[in-house]
């Protein structure tokens, strides 16, 4: 496997890079930001290297984001599921609380109390 962004050495040894280079370099950090994996962007990468003006105008680099696509769109739909069931217990929780406060109204109902100790508010 290459290395996505290969260092050349100077003279004195420190690595240099050049304006292809920092192009790549962009790439890569901006699918990152989007929540690529550092090898999704391979594709992208050598796309660039490959002389296209831009790293996702390749077939690998459209079926990269494809891929992503498709796992957003699930983790998307995983995490409407937890939230429609975190607001349907918000709901029960809500209508709980009143009827404890209902209660607590009428003489000798029970008085809400709140389990971490404090005044039931």
């Amino acid at each position: 496997m290459t290395t996505l962004l290969p260092a050349r050495r100077s003279g004195n040894g420190h690595r240099t890079y050049d304006e292809h280079d920092l192009k790549l370099l962009t790439q890569i950090r901006t699918l990152q930001d989007f929540g690529f994996e550092l090898e999704e962007t391979r594709p992208f990468v050598e796309c660039l290297r490959a002389g296209h003006p831009e790293g996702d105008t390749c077939p690998a680099s459209l079926a990269v984001y494809r891929r992503k696509l498709t796992e957003l769109d699930s983790l998307i739909g995983e995490l409407e599921a937890v939230r429609s069931e975190v607001g349907a217990q918000l709901e029960r929780a809500e209508r709980a609380r009143a009827r404890l406060a209902a209660e607590a109204a009428v003489p000798g109902g029970p008085e809400p109390v709140c389990e971490l100790g404090g005044d039931g508010g």
